[in-house]
């Protein structure tokens, strides 16, 4: 991998650098080191293999939400040094317990499933620039807009996508199937997110997640609080990720993202 950053250096051994740059302070804060926050895409399979390589101290995490791909599940159990945490509450229960869907504004689910972790920490991202024009605001080093003893290092911040794929195949990492045909998928997360559009698609494929969806989102459904005539109508509308009160947000929020950076 012969892209250069600094100093002409090779992008991994960049990467690496700071990896043991900001280890000293990663002890300091925890005995075990960083925390790596591993989402089972093909960003969290580069900065685990980079942690590997660096041999600095670690425990690596991923927080089930329990509507993931199955493709992506069976990849993190792969992965002998990543612990799959499970949540206090299912997506489902969640989805109840707040009495509405959620919708690209209002990811609730994000806080409480997906963000956990790292407390008293530096957790190292897999978060990069060219992901997303929100994306491009965050910096390096940063500290966790909600947990004040939490901070982030995103290590591979400044790697275009191309290196991505890059890294993967010259150092042969192994990645979720969802990257290859016939699936083809640019990104892997959880099935019907909000921020998806490939709904059909979605359904098509993991119909049995899709249907739990459906059962959660028309449990709320109450006719005294949304126009809608029918809970199907409803469930349709919340699948319907171009109606009008969806509009002008098409921007991604992923892991983690502030939105004082908004």
């Amino acid at each position: 991998m012969r892209s250069t950053l600094l100093d002409s250096k090779p992008m991994d051994e960049v990467a690496i650098d700071r990896l043991r740059c900001f280890e000293p302070e990663a002890l300091e804060m925890h005995p075990d080191g960083y925390y790596v926050a591993y989402s089972g895409g093909k960003d969290s399979d580069v900065i685990l293999d980079l942690v590997r390589r660096s041999g600095v101290k670690y425990t690596a995490h991923h927080n089930l939400t329990t509507c993931d791909p199955p493709e992506v599940i069976y990849h993190i159990r792969t992965q002998p040094d990543v612990e799959i945490c499970k949540p206090e509450i299912t997506m489902w229960a969640l989805i109840r317990k707040n009495g509405m869907g959620p919708l690209r504004t209002r990811r609730f689910c994000c806080r409480v499933l997906k963000e956990r972790g790292g407390s008293g920490r530096i957790v190292v991202t897999g978060v990069r620039w060219g992901e997303s024009a929100r994306r491009s605001k965050r910096q390096m080093v940063e500290a966790c807009y909600q947990d004040k003893s939490r901070k982030f290092l995103h290590v591979i911040i400044d790697w275009p996508t191309n290196a991505v794929w890059e890294y993967i195949r010259t150092k042969k990492v192994p990645h979720c199937k969802l990257y290859d045909p016939p699936y083809n998928q640019k990104r892997v997360g959880c099935v019907l997110c909000p921020m998806t559009r490939d709904i059909a698609r979605q359904m098509a494929l993991w119909p049995k997640l899709c249907k739990a969806w459906e059962r959660a989102i028309k449990a709320t459904y109450d006719p005294n609080k949304v126009e809608f005539s029918t809970a199907q109508e409803y469930w349709e509308w919340w699948l319907d990720r171009d109606a009008p009160s969806r509009k002008g947000d098409d921007d991604p929020v992923l892991f983690e993202d502030n939105p004082e950076l908004a």
